[in-house]
């Protein structure tokens, strides 16, 4: 195995978010351990979808009406590209709190345009966008933490 096949092999192991994987051939021999927060962060998030699908099953009998809407809605998100997390740390809307943000619901963004920083471990990581689009959503709230391949926007592709 290569320099370039381990590197590869370490950037799928951590876009997978799994925490261990041990490979062994004939003479050769890698274990990658990754951190434990992206399984933490996937069973939160395994955890919130059981929650909202309890509650539409109390509330089923007495507005079953009121739950339909619900499902069109998530469909029509299919047309809009979901901007990720590219780490794990602290999201941040603007430079400082008396600073504008850099970006809102209805605001066009190109290719390189900063939409947003994520402070990891004291440093303060402007995040650019990869795509050209109009912003839909914004899905995560100011000062929040934020895990790796967690969706923060949603934009409509121009």
């Amino acid at each position: 195995m290569d320099i370039k096949q381990i590197q590869e092999l370490i950037k799928f192991v951590s876009r997978s978010g799994v925490n261990e994987v041990a490979i062994e051939q004939e003479n050769f021999k890698i274990t990658i351990k990754t951190n434990q927060a992206p399984t933490i962060v996937h069973s939160t998030m395994q955890q919130a979808p059981l929650l909202q699908a309890a509650a539409p099953v109390a509330t089923a009998p007495t507005a079953p009406i009121g739950d339909t809407p619900a499902v069109p809605a998530a469909e029509d998100t299919s047309k809009y590209i979901t901007v990720k997390s590219p780490m794990i740390g602290t999201f941040y809307r603007s430079a400082s709190p008396d600073k504008p943000m850099f970006i809102n619901v209805g605001d066009e963004i190109a290719v390189g345009k900063v939409v947003c920083i994520i402070e990891a471990m004291k440093l303060f990581n402007e995040i650019e966008s990869e795509i050209s689009g109009r912003v839909v959503k914004i899905l995560v709230d100011n000062a929040s933490p934020v895990e790796y391949d967690q969706p923060l926007f949603l934009v409509e592709p121009i």
